[in-house]
């Protein structure tokens, strides 16, 4: 199953998306929304079952009315649950496999999904771009996923949420890099050579940030990588930029905490 995302900059803009797309005739159950900053009044406005995870606050039946809003465009019955990310801080995730995305297993498991869950939703989470979502979500911007059935046409979903005010998945994992570029430069063994290993560099950075791997060395992954990667995953610019891509991640788990 297809995904198609678009990364807002405000929860207003991302669940009037959200609305649209529902309009449309995407049905609950193939729309993620994410959302960063919940207050603790949002957290606790999240109801709670005696089976959930300690910590995780999933709710299934309700929304979170005073986040979503009259503008939300997202019916009661959508599932919503309140996340702790590390290195992000407390988001709100509306959608059934809204947890998931973000790996917080609790509430994307047993009663949660239960049998009648298409596994090809589960199989399509686009979970490679992990980082680009996290790094949205602490920029304060929220990001709709759509999951999309065969037979319908991505492009026409993109252009609703290009509409809406998206940026594409595409252009923000750029900007994220653009943001970071210098400072690896910088920071480069090979002295003078970085414009052209940075392809190989960058994969190895992004590749650290992947679920599979993130805080685990390049040793104890490697198999994964090979397959992954078997142009380039023993190549020396590959190497150095996995070891920077766990030293940001770390990084930012770190920075959070200081600032919390």
């Amino acid at each position: 199953m297809e995904t198609v995302v678009g990364i807002f900059k405000t929860r207003a803009d991302a669940c009037r998306a959200a609305g649209y797309l529902k309009s449309d005739g995407i049905p609950d159950e193939h729309i993620i929304v994410l959302m960063p900053g919940a207050s603790e009044e949002d957290l606790k406005a999240v109801p709670t079952t005696e089976t959930e995870a300690p910590g995780v606050g999933a709710a299934i039946g309700g929304v979170v009315g005073a986040v979503l809003g009259a503008a939300g465009g997202l019916s009661l019955g959508t599932a919503a649950a309140s996340l702790f990310v590390p290195g992000v801080g407390p988001v709100i995730a509306v959608g059934i496999l809204g947890a998931a995305i973000l790996g917080i297993g609790g509430a994307a498991s047993g009663a949660v999904l239960g049998d009648s869950l298409d596994e090809g939703l589960v199989e399509g989470l686009p979970r490679d771009d992990l980082f680009v979502y996290e790094d949205a979500l602490r920029k304060g911007r929220s990001i709709v996923i759509v999951f999309i059935s065969e037979g319908r046409q991505a492009g026409g979903v993109r252009k609703v949420l290009d509409q809406a005010g998206a940026e594409d998945v595409d252009s923000a994992r750029e900007n994220w890099w653009l943001g970071l570029r210098d400072a690896e430069e910088e920071q480069y063994e090979q002295a003078g050579s970085f414009k052209q290993d940075e392809p190989n560099y960058r994969s190895g950075f992004e590749a650290a940030l992947h679920r599979q791997t993130r805080g685990k060395a390049y040793g104890d992954v490697v198999n994964y990588l090979m397959a992954n990667y078997p142009s380039n995953y023993n190549e020396k610019p590959f190497r150095q930029g996995y070891e920077r891509g766990r030293s940001y991640a770390k990084s930012m788990i770190k920075s959070f905490e200081k600032s919390a």
